[in-house]
């Protein structure tokens, strides 16, 4: 048996743990007895999807963490931060259950302390924090496009993580396509010593991309849902038939949503999946969409590969 298993198996149960100091010291101890860490981030109301990732990092590391944390700074003005799905107790069974070792569920004033002379770290008072991380010509691409100041928030807060547990591995799902992107490019560009896996979508049996929103459709709504995926079915199939030209395919998956006025489609863009830029040619190329079915914005995406 390798000794950073042995040390996993010794170890006491799954510890919930609010403080950063707490949860840098528990990651050091694992990695002072030669343990690798791997860390997934979440934001909670978690679904097999996340379990996914919990379980690639199992398979991977030593010790695993997950963080629950609602971060409020990625959320705009008018966006579902108050009714961001809350699930903490339900979390941490579904978490006991796949052997976590660590669970980091931090106040929103332990993340983002309250600035010299602010009456207190509430939603409000976020936007007084002084330092963020931006990562240049991609925050503003797909979802950072549609939801300005987005990848500022996701990309500060993964910034936060990395140095608070430290993790020799850290797993993000394919499904968050753009982020998954920015998260690479920061950890080459600021020198992080982590390891970046993403990991593939996980879909329901009838195709719909797991999502932590799918609780607010009801019984209708999760129907029309369908129709993000099946667009991009529909230029995949193209693709394979031959269809190369960006503007044909472009316009397949977007007409799919014309049909549909109950779901109001916010973008279909097919990028390069390296830069997000588009490309000449969908040789490889990531399709990807943004669309409100009733009020709940949900997104998607696959990659066309010759």
């Amino acid at each position: 048996m390798e000794a950073g298993r042995f040390v996993r198996l010794i170890l006491t149960p799954m510890r919930v743990l609010e403080k950063i100091g707490e949860m840098r010291e528990a990651s050091r101890a694992c990695r002072r007895n030669g343990g690798r860490v791997g860390l997934v981030p979440t934001m909670g109301a978690l679904h097999e999807g996340h379990l996914s990732l919990v379980r690639a990092a199992r398979a991977k590391c030593d010790t695993v963490a997950v963080s629950i944390f609602v971060n409020p700074t990625q959320f705009g003005p008018r966006e579902d931060f108050s009714q961001y799905p809350r699930t903490f107790d339900r979390d941490c069974e579904l978490l006991r259950g796949e052997n976590v070792d660590l669970v980091f569920a931090p106040a929103v004033q332990e993340i983002y302390p309250a600035q010299p002379g602010s009456a207190g770290q509430q939603r409000a008072a976020v936007p007084a924090y002084s330092t963020w991380i931006e990562v240049a010509a991609l925050t503003d691409r797909l979802d950072g496009k549609s939801r300005p100041g987005h990848f500022r928030g996701v990309a500060t807060v993964v910034a936060k993580l990395f140095h608070i547990v430290e993790p020799d591995v850290a797993f993000f799902g394919q499904k968050d396509a753009a982020q998954l992107l920015i998260i690479r490019r920061m950890v080459r560009d600021l020198n992080f010593p982590i390891e970046v896996v993403g990991c593939p979508i996980v879909r329901e049996p009838d195709g719909l991309a797991m999502s932590s929103r799918n609780a607010y459709l009801s019984s209708e709504e999760r129907k029309l849902a369908l129709l993000l995926n099946r667009s991009l079915r529909e230029v995949e199939q193209a693709f394979r038939a031959g269809e190369h030209r960006i503007d044909a395919l472009i316009r397949i998956g977007s007409d799919a949503f014309s049909l549909q006025p109950a779901v109001r489609l916010d973008y279909f863009e097919i990028v390069n999946p390296e830069t997000l830029e588009p490309p000449a040619q969908a040789e490889r190329s990531l399709v990807a969409v943004a669309a409100y079915v009733g009020t709940t914005r949900l997104i998607d995406n696959l990659l066309l590969e010759k």
